[in-house]
């Protein structure tokens, strides 16, 4: 019985990788549980067959303290052999409650260490577990040179995953999908796709994806760009800034902001390259990993999980960080010669889930 525990299931890799860790187990005959706050991902992660707690284990707050108790009332209850942890504020919570069990009984403890957060007492706990997951060599690399006084043989390399058989090469969205893509969207027709996913935030870098944008245009190319992810309710400030710049550079007519999609997949299915743009490194970058396993050429700083992606896939893709004439010389030239990302038998879903499935029962 695994019990995974993260602030919320609305979107993003965290929470994508804990419904596909649930599925995994429950196929081979295992009990998943999942504790978050809830959110759109629920209903589909119970109809998987696992079970979803919902705590507030999301706000940081002194009050958030209080469900030290309850979790562990709750661990008691459920009795489950592994407790993983993904995310900080949830971790300290638990790491507080299971750490006053019976050390004979208690479940064993693994923490996911799924991105290069800050370097303090707070971060740290995610490097608690007894054994610890890096979702790529550069967040390994981070452990150790930050926390030096954690053991590397407590370090576990799992690099994230898709499922060759739903990320195909060639992959085209249903025709349905299509004609409706192509009605909402009429401004797309006959145009160099280029799509920047994720979440509209600073550091993922859609100021410099303007630029490049701005610059093909220069060249004469047909491109329009399109930034596919929503603005968190506290980063709105920085949407306003965006559209702002987007008017500014005369882009309004070349740039679309779709907002949250859930169809991301069929989005990139029918672009001609994704773009990675991350002012800090990625942690990993499974959005792009998609892209490259459905056979789209990424363009992307070369830093962080992303790199190493690129570098067993398509390393000609690889941009110096924050190098934006180089992408557009780059994009510019894979408008007449579009490359084409190596098939990859690294990075499967399949694979991912075997290997923590294998950190949870070592000795």
């Amino acid at each position: 019985k695994v019990i995974q525990i993260l602030p919320e299931l609305n979107t993003g890799g965290v929470e994508r990788g804990t419904l596909e860790v649930g599925k995994y187990l429950v196929e081979h005959g295992h009990e998943s549980i999942v504790i978050s706050n809830g959110g759109r991902l629920v209903e589909q992660l119970e109809a998987e067959g696992s079970r979803h707690i919902t705590l507030p284990v999301h706000k940081k707050r002194l009050r958030s303290l209080k469900q030290v108790k309850v979790l562990r009332a709750l661990f008691e209850q459920e009795r489950p052999d592994i407790l993983h942890l993904r995310s900080r504020l949830p971790a300290w919570i638990a790491w507080l409650a299971w750490r006053k069990m019976d050390p004979q009984t208690r479940p064993k403890l693994i923490t996911t260490v799924h991105g290069f957060y800050s370097i303090n007492a707070y971060s740290k706990v995610m490097t608690r577990g007894e054994q610890v997951i890096c979702v790529s060599n550069s967040v390994q690399d981070y452990v150790l040179k930050n926390y030096p006084d954690v053991p590397a043989e407590k370090l576990t390399v799992i690099h994230r995953g898709v499922d060759p058989a739903e990320f195909t090469v060639g992959y085209q969205p249903p025709a349905e999908w299509l004609a409706k893509w192509k009605s909402d969207y009429p401004q797309l027709e006959g145009k160099y796709v280029i799509t920047l996913p994720g979440r509209i935030t600073r550091w993922k870098g859609p100021l410099d994806f303007l630029k490049v944008i701005a610059g093909l245009k220069d060249r004469g190319l047909p491109v329009h760009g399109l930034i596919v992810g929503e603005s968190h309710p506290k980063k709105i400030e920085f949407l306003e800034e965006l559209k702002a710049a987007i008017t500014t550079q005369q882009l309004d007519e070349t740039i679309t902001l779709t907002g949250h999609r859930s169809d991301l997949k069929d989005v990139m299915a029918v672009s001609d390259v994704v773009v990675s743009c991350s002012t800090d490194p990625e942690a990993f970058g499974r959005v792009t990993l998609e892209a490259l396993a459905i056979g789209k050429p990424v363009a992307a700083y070369d830093h962080g999980g992303v790199a190493e992606q690129l570098n067993a896939l398509l390393p000609e893709g690889k941009i110096p960080l924050g190098d934006t004439e180089s992408m557009i010389e780059l994009l510019n030239k894979w408008y007449t010669d579009p490359a084409r990302p190596q098939s990859f038998h690294t990075f499967t879903l399949d694979q991912m889930c075997q290997d923590i499935a294998r950190v949870y029962t070592a000795p």
